[in-house]
């Protein structure tokens, strides 16, 4: 099976309180999203390299973005949401000889290339949608409304739950229907899906975890941007 891979880097970043969009953020001097796309395409799934990577980037800087990505990436405009921006460098994709599409945040730009390669193999082993997951480590309490606070209501079973995370695998069929089903949500972040999976979950379809990295670690606010430089340089050269 050949796979593809899209790099979602359309988001602001207002959580991480940087005048930059997040993708563009340095990290021991390079841009996330520069981080994030090399690890995909160190990645060998199924043994070969990817066969195309598309960027969805903030309107405003698609030039910045290929000049720092290179003529073999596509870099697309991404959308409203992060749905329609996956659904943007979705239809940016050549039309035939892709089997597998990867969806992956460039927020989470350490992820290793054998978290990759594992998500790709459980899609090549018949699983049309497959996500990385971590156990959750925390006790989780399920809690009503309240002022001032919440009344729990329940403690979950940590045992059932999985943290997930990006790349998310699936057979590109699969998430060609799960988007167009969803295309009317696209641009209302109010009802639009937060990851590609829960698209295909709409459909009623069986969605697989794979174990997840602590390595893919999302950057999401200046504590996660400090994290991720000191893994930066513990990856570096890697």
């Amino acid at each position: 099976m050949t796979t593809a891979a899209i790099l979602t880097a359309a988001g602001s970043g207002t959580r991480l309180g940087h005048a930059l969009p997040k993708a563009l953020v340095p990290v021991l001097g390079e841009p996330v999203v520069v981080h994030a796309a090399r690890r995909l395409l160190a990645a060998r799934p199924g043994g070969a390299p990817l066969a195309a990577l598309v960027v969805s980037a903030p309107p405003g800087h698609l030039e910045q973005f290929r000049t720092l990505l290179g003529p073999d990436v596509v870099v697309v405009p991404g959308g409203p949401t992060r749905q329609a921006s996956v659904a943007a460098a979705l239809a940016a994709l050549p039309d035939e000889g892709i089997d597998v599409v990867l969806v992956h945040d460039a927020a989470r730009p350490f992820a290793p290339a054998d978290l990759v390669e594992r998500v790709v193999a459980a899609v090549t082993a018949g699983h049309d949608a497959v996500v990385p997951g971590l156990a959750v480590t925390d006790t989780i309490k399920r809690v009503g409304p309240g002022t001032g606070g919440w009344p729990v209501e329940a403690t979950v079973d940590r045992a059932e739950l999985r943290a997930v995370q990006t790349p998310q695998g699936f057979a590109r069929a699969t998430l060609e229907r799960a988007h167009a089903a969803a295309a009317q949500d696209a641009a209302d972040e109010s009802v639009a899906a937060s990851d590609d999976a829960g698209l295909v979950e709409r459909l009623g379809l069986p969605v697989w975890v794979v174990p997840g990295d602590e390595r893919a670690a999302k950057i999401t606010t200046a504590r996660d941007l400090a994290v991720a430089e000191l893994l930066a340089s513990d990856t570096k050269g890697t």
